[in-house]
């Protein structure tokens, strides 16, 4: 039984269950002022989301992310799976190089998305403007299923919203997102 119908979360074949941001009775990324961090990532998946399949109508989408000493995001990755059972690494963004990556947004797998890399640049530089995530001394994770029509107008406007708001030069970048151009 999922979280949303009053159980606990339970393993299923792709892994553990993870209750989704989104739902029928939640506020699904809705544009606001103290949008959480984990949902502006949602909506960046959700309008990348043709990039992120290939082509492929239905899958899973993981973003898996960790914190820096000061509470905030180091890293994430974004794992999809077409296949049941079967993940790709499709990208990762790293604030900091080391001698295994380098900074910023690095696709892997054969993925390319110029939307997504825009999208994750500018939340993750501006992360601190967002409700972060706890830091409880874990490894966060999201799954993130097939969006629906509605889901994917939200999330097209949370990103243009969240742009508009900060003023940034990659505003226009994503204007094509609320016009029928989700992906």
């Amino acid at each position: 039984m999922s979280p949303r119908h009053g159980g606990r979360p339970g393993v299923t074949q792709n892994g553990p269950e993870v209750e989704r941001v989104s739902g029928p009775e939640s506020e699904f990324m809705k544009p606001n002022k103290n949008q959480s961090l984990e949902r502006i990532l949602e909506s960046a998946i959700v309008v990348s989301w043709a990039d992120l399949m290939r082509g492929v109508q239905t899958g899973l989408i993981h973003i898996e992310y960790g914190f820096a000493a000061g509470g905030t995001l180091d890293h994430l990755q974004v794992w999809s799976s077409i296949t049941r059972g079967h993940w790709l690494l499709a990208c990762g963004y790293w604030m900091s190089a080391s001698k295994f990556h380098g900074t910023g947004v690095h696709f892997d797998n054969q993925y390319q998305s110029e939307g997504l890399a825009h999208i994750l640049e500018f939340v993750m530089q501006h992360q601190t403007a967002f409700v972060l995530p706890p830091d409880r001394g874990r490894q966060g994770l999201l799954q993130i299923s097939t969006p629906t029509e509605e889901e994917s107008m939200a999330a097209a406007s949370s990103v243009t919203e969240a742009f508009d708001r900060f003023g940034s030069v990659l505003a226009p970048a994503c204007a094509g997102l609320n016009s029928g151009g989700v992906h």
